[in-house]
């Protein structure tokens, strides 16, 4: 089923928690790539490893605006990261996706990012972005309308994500330089597909 607008417009930390196990989906025409979500961080408002922590720019808009929205960027000029707006609209916070365990067109993740290995295909946020196809023409798409979208995790009955005990482990974020002490990443602890753990 799919998330409601509703569910992004509430605490960010909570959605990003709840948002692990949720299903990750790219429909392109007739094909559908999607994984379900093991590992994510949170983004607040004042926080200085936040895009929107200096206020907005053309480049950030999206962050500022309606919730349940994809913000989509690149990093490097490389790698393009996926990110959901929640909470209050204007206050700029937002969750990354940072790893995915595959569930749908795998095959087409696989010829896409050029490997077999399923643990690494989506374990980082630009490899999930390049497996699924997601590109910056989905800065701004509603996740509510788009052909991206979030999934509650009981959406595939025949195919589950690995791993049920649920626990979330809570620690620091990854590749940042600021706010680096904060705990706003979460990940689930029973699964293999997580990009990097603790």
């Amino acid at each position: 089923m799919l998330l409601s607008p509703a569910f992004y417009k509430r605490d960010t930390v909570t959605v990003a928690q709840e948002l692990l196990g949720c299903l990750l989906v790219h429909r392109e025409g007739a094909k559908t790539t999607s994984g379900w979500i093991v590992e994510d961080e949170a983004y607040l408002r004042g926080d200085p490893a936040a895009h929107s922590f200096r206020g907005e720019t053309k480049r950030n808009s999206v962050l500022f605006g309606p919730t349940g929205r994809a913000y989509i960027y690149r990093i490097y000029g490389l790698h393009t990261c996926v990110n959901i707006v929640t909470g209050t609209e204007g206050d700029g916070e937002a969750v990354l996706i940072r790893a995915l365990e595959p569930a749908q067109g795998i095959e087409l993740m696989q010829e896409r990012r050029g490997t077999q290995d399923l643990v690494s295909l989506c374990n980082g946020p630009g490899k999930l972005a390049s497996a699924l196809g997601i590109t910056m023409d989905l800065n701004g798409a509603s996740l509510h309308s788009s052909s991206l979208q979030v999934w509650s995790p009981d959406s595939l009955p025949d195919h589950r994500p690995e791993g049920t005990s649920g626990e979330i482990v809570q620690t620091t974020r990854v590749g940042i330089t600021k706010a680096a002490d904060l705990p706003l990443r979460f990940y689930l602890n029973d699964s293999r597909f997580v990009s990097r753990r603790r």
